[in-house]
């Protein structure tokens, strides 16, 4: 009896330790939604988001760090040359006799010379720069800088829930949800029924080459989409559908093998009695069908539903072969159109965006996770 409980300490201990391991890319999304953007690609890596504040003429100024001083120096503005009126930090091996030695490009050359300065503030080593935290980083105002020691800066835990908002300036989200929304209702409504149609077929009709017919269904699953897109997209070109959402949906409303196959082991598990009743009663094969197998698989149609509709909201390679207009872009491919049109990404606004394409997901499956489970066991039990 020890050794079983220590055995089953052991699995719950892995079983842990391997949830926290699947579970920190989620954590490290929905934290890094909450920092200011300079927080975002730090190392070593800021798990909670801070704020800094200095005082500074009696007024309280909210700032983020940069840089730390190695030696002594001064921060000063330059009097002449092509840097004059420029306020910068100057160490004090770069002085000499109140000139600045400064590197300053002419025409196509680097050249080094002293140039006279007015000392604002001396600077001592290991003194950290602070740059005022403007509202948006878009600001066209020039933040103020300083250098002051690391006693004067005061911290405090600060999530940014502005992040989220901002998604919706930057990023048509809305609209890239409805475009995902169209794409996943309209898919897992004709999969569903087509691939239950097709599945019943196959597990309660006897016809001559049924059992071959089923074995190239589920051979065509073996088949990567990357070998038939060419084919697939001159089929669309040819419809005129290139550039809207018909091809993303419409493919399915003739079924998915894996569905075929799934719906199919768990119709053979309902009693056919039931079925020969109903051929007595006078029920054609879709009234049994319809009004009979359908109510009896509520489970196995919504596990059916919910992976195509997972299929579908991820789905990144159907979108970007057959869509051409940002204004029919679903979310995955708008949120990597957004991460590539920028020079910088902007980390914080992407793992907003990114938060909420994933959270849908979640909510759902709480929701429809007994039904999801029972579905699952249920099929490919024997009557």
């Amino acid at each position: 009896m020890p050794e079983r409980k220590g055995m089953r300490l052991l699995a719950h201990l892995a079983l842990t330790a391997c949830s926290i391991v699947f579970a920190l890319p989620f954590i490290w999304v929905m934290v890094t939604s909450l920092k200011p953007v300079e927080q975002t690609m730090t190392l070593p890596p800021t798990w909670i988001p801070k704020t800094y504040y200095i005082q500074l003429s009696g007024k309280r100024l909210e700032v983020k760090k940069g840089i730390v001083t190695h030696e002594a120096g001064v921060i000063a503005v330059v009097k002449d040359g092509p840097k004059n009126g420029e306020r910068i930090f100057i160490p004090n091996s770069q002085i000499k006799g109140g000139k600045a030695l400064l590197q300053v490009q002419i025409a196509d050359r680097i050249v080094e010379d002293y140039y006279p300065i007015d000392t604002e503030k001396e600077v001592q080593p290991g003194w950290v720069q602070v740059i005022e935290k403007l509202p948006t980083q878009y600001e066209k105002t020039e933040p103020y800088w300083t250098f002051v020691p690391p006693r004067e800066i005061t911290e405090r835990v600060k999530f940014w829930f502005r992040n989220y908002l901002d998604v919706f300036v930057k990023i048509p989200f809305l609209n890239y949800a409805k475009n995902t929304l169209i794409v996943c209702i309209l898919g897992v409504i004709g999969t569903t029924f087509t691939s239950a149609l097709v599945a019943y077929g196959f597990a309660r009709i006897r016809w001559p080459g049924r059992d071959f017919i089923f074995m190239l269904t589920l051979s065509s699953m073996m088949i990567p989409f990357s070998i038939v897109m060419v084919p697939l997209y001159g089929v669309f070109k040819a419809f005129g559908w290139i550039g809207t959402l018909q091809p993303l949906w419409f493919p399915y409303i003739f079924g998915a093998a894996f569905n075929i196959f799934l719906l199919k082991q768990f119709f053979i598990t309902i009693p056919r009695d039931l079925t020969d009743a109903a051929r007595v009663d006078g029920c054609n094969e879709f009234e049994i069908f319809w009004r009979m197998i359908l109510p009896l698989s509520k489970p196995v149609l919504t596990v059916v539903a919910l992976f195509h509709f997972l299929y579908a909201w991820n789905d990144f390679m159907g979108p970007l072969v057959f869509l051409t207009d940002k204004k029919t872009y679903t979310l995955s491919l708008g949120l990597q159109i957004f991460q590539s049109q920028h020079g910088g990404t902007e980390w914080h606004l992407l793992m907003a965006a990114s938060a909420m394409v994933i959270l849908p997901i979640l909510v759902m499956f709480f929701f429809a996770q007994k039904t999801f489970i029972q579905g699952i066991a249920l099929t490919g039990l024997k009557e």
